[in-house]
Formats: structure tokens, C-alpha cells, sequence
């Protein structure tokens, strides 16, 4: 079958689609599944061959670990080692953007291969009736990394992911366009305290608040233990300029806040009123927009604080050298 043969898209609140879903998970297939993040490529954890499918759909490197996606505390307690202070949080903000990375417990049903032969596991409550719905039907922990082949521009609706995936995954579920639009934010739960793996969805001054503790930033040389750590990653095919406020006329300009500039070869606001929550939500709808154009793509300066931490760490990895 081709790559690009259409797979299956059919509505996620439909009870008759998510059991049809977990069948097709349950014989080690792959299912794509709406988050309040970005789509997932869901796989059962705990099956090495359907985790080897997954790797191979994305052209994802094995070193490269997954997250565990599950359906309440208690199940991601069964997974992972948590302290006190990171079991806490989880229960303020989950459902939610959140993946914490544990020690991995010793009987988790998770396979080593989701895990890229580490010691911890990284899990995460999604704030999504059709994944949570999905494990609690199959009654087992799900990976699902970013719907899209491995690298590229994340997926917000349904049909990115067709167009990334093709017949690569056996269906997808459609909940209409992601709520957020940028991934989890990752942290770690060392013996000194949480680090934050990977800016995301949830800023850093809530969890800060949360917790009543400042949050450590992860080295930049730091080992890869979780998703989303490769310095190039997100990328479009078109080259990538960042904190650009005058645009060349070749260019494709992404904005933010209303941009009264000429020169561009064509305009995408990323948000007029400069809404910080608006430009995430539409981040990697419009890099695929621009992307799409065949021009090389200049970024506006985006603010640091709040989720446009997270913005400006996607738009680095997107930017960065494709061999790094």
C-alpha cells in the first residue's frame, strides 16, 4: 500500500469509533488520537511490535524515548516512581499538558523498547476523552508521540496527520483542531528537585506557583531522556529565520501582534493582538501554512515569558541545523 494512501478518519466522541480503536490497538496497530496538544500516534506500551511499528511510521530514532499516556493518577503511579512534590502537581494540573519522567518501576508492564532501554518512563494524563477513553478500554498504558513523521511540524488536526502519515497508521480519529497546539511541558523528577526537560503547554510560572519552588532548566548539552530534546525537531522543509522584524520580499513573514510591515512575500499572524495563548495554538498549523508556500519562512520576535517559552524553544529546534 502507499505511503500516501488516505487511512480512515472518523469522529472521536463516537463510542462505535473508539471500540473500533481498540481493536486495532489491541492487535498491535497504530491509531492516531486528538490531545488537547497536538494528535498522538498511539501504539500499546507494553507490545514490543507495536512500539517497533510506531518507530518505523515516524522514522523516529530509538534512542529517542516515548511517553506513556494514561488515564489517572493511580495508572501512572503503577509506571513510575514519584515524589511527593511531583504527585502533587500532577494531581493539580492532570488532565493536562504535563508529563513527568520517574524511575520506572520494576514490574510496569511498559517495554523496554518505549522506554529507549532508559530507567525512567515519562507519563502523562491528557486532557482528551478519546486517549483516556483508549486506555481505559484497552486497560494498558499508551505511547503516542507527535501523529507526524519524525522531525517535521507537529499535527493539529486531523488531516496533518494524513497528509504526514498516509497509510502508515490504520486509522485516525478526528476531534477537530487541537485546543493548545503545542506539546506537554516535560519535567524531570530528580532527587534535587523538578527540572524542566521541555518547555510546553504549561508555563513554567504556573508550576512554579503550584509547587512554591523555582524551576530548574535542564543543560543544553543534557542527554536525551524524554521527547522532544533533539535540537532539530518541529522542523518545516523551508529554511527558517528567527527574530526577524523586516522581512525579506522572498520571505514568508509569521507575525505577531498586527504588523503594519511590506516587503514579505506573504503574511501569517501568528496572533494580531499579540495573545500569547492564540500564537501557540496556531504555531504549527501556520509553519505547515508557510511551509506549504515554498519560501523560506522568517519569525517575528515572540515574547520569552510565559507559553512564549515554549514557542521560542520550538521555533530554535525548528531552526536548527537538520544534522544536529
Amino acid at each position: 500500500m502507499s505511503d500516501i494512501a488516505p487511512s480512515p478518519i472518523l469522529p472521536s466522541h463516537d463510542d462505535v469509533n473508539l471500540d473500533r480503536a481498540t481493536a486495532i490497538l489491541g492487535e498491535g496497530a497504530l491509531v492516531a488520537v486528538p490531545t488537547e496538544t497536538v494528535y498522538g500516534l498511539a501504539a500499546d506500551a507494553t507490545n514490543p511490535q507495536a512500539i517497533a511499528a510506531l518507530y518505523a511510521a515516524k522514522g523516529r530514532p530509538r534512542f529517542n524515548p516515548l511517553i506513556a499516556h494514561v488515564d489517572s493518577v493511580e495508572r501512572a503511579l503503577s509506571l513510575v516512581e514519584l515524589s511527593p512534590v511531583a504527585i502533587a502537581l500532577a494531581k493539580a494540573v492532570w488532565p493536562g499538558p504535563l508529563t513527568l519522567v520517574g524511575r520506572h518501576r520494576d514490574d510496569s508492564p511498559v517495554c523496554d523498547l518505549a522506554r529507549a532501554g532508559l530507567d525512567t518512563l515519562a507519563v502523562r494524563w491528557p486532557d482528551s476523552p478519546a486517549m483516556t477513553g483508549l486506555v481505559s478500554r484497552l486497560n494498558r498504558p499508551l505511547a503516542a508521540p507527535s501523529a507526524n513523521r519524525s522531525g517535521s511540524v507537529s499535527p493539529t488536526t486531523a488531516q496533518h496527520v494524513a497528509d504526514s502519515l498516509g497509510s502508515r497508521v490504520n486509522l485516525i480519529l478526528d476531534g477537530g483542531p487541537c485546543r493548545m497546539g503545542l506539546e506537554s511541558t516535560i519535567l524531570a523528577d530528580t532527587p534535587d528537585g523538578l527540572v524542566m526537560l521541555r518547555a510546553g503547554a504549561l508555563e513554567a510560572e504556573r508550576i512554579e506557583a503550584l509547587t512554591g519552588k523555582a524551576l530548574q532548566r535542564a543543560d543544553a548539552q543534557a542527554a536525551i531522556t524524554a521527547p522532544g530534546m533533539l535540537k532539530s525537531h518541529y522542523a518545516p522543509d523551508c529554511p527558517l529565520r528567527l527574530n526577524v522584524t523586516a522581512p525579506d520580499p522572498h520571505e514568508t513573514y509569521l507575525a505577531f501582534g498586527k504588523w503594519r510591515g511590506t516587503g514579505a512575500h506573504g503574511v501569517l499572524d501568528l496572533s494580531p493582538t499579540g495573545n500569547l495563548v492564540e500564537a501557540a495554538a496556531r504555531l504549527f498549523a501556520h509553519l505547515r501554512k508557510a511551509d506549504a508556500l515554498g519560501k523560506p519562512i522568517a519569525v517575528a520576535p515572540i515574547p520569552p515569558e510565559g507559553l512564549g517559552e515554549a514557542i521560542n524553544d520550538r521555533l530554535a529546534r525548528a531552526a536548527a541545523p537538520k544534522d544536529s
